[in-house]
């Protein structure tokens, strides 16, 4: 997957963008204040499996990556 890829991808629940932190390999709604998990390079944006962050890392700048 490459950063096209995650253009195209908003969140299921806001419809916002997402930003992909590659350390966690998650796709964050900083909207929805969620983070999806991205399990072998593919992005899962299901509602019920994503984890709630915390403001403090709502709030955590982060440039968007591409997905690998």
């Amino acid at each position: 997957m490459d950063t096209k890829l995650l253009e195209l991808l908003v969140c299921p629940v806001t419809k916002g963008p997402l930003i992909f932190d590659r350390d966690k390999q998650e796709l964050i709604s900083r909207s929805a204040r969620l983070a999806y998990p991205v399990r072998d390079g593919i992005p899962v944006l299901l509602e019920h499996e994503a984890r709630t962050i915390s403001d403090e890392e709502a709030a955590r700048p982060s440039a968007p990556s591409p997905l690998s």
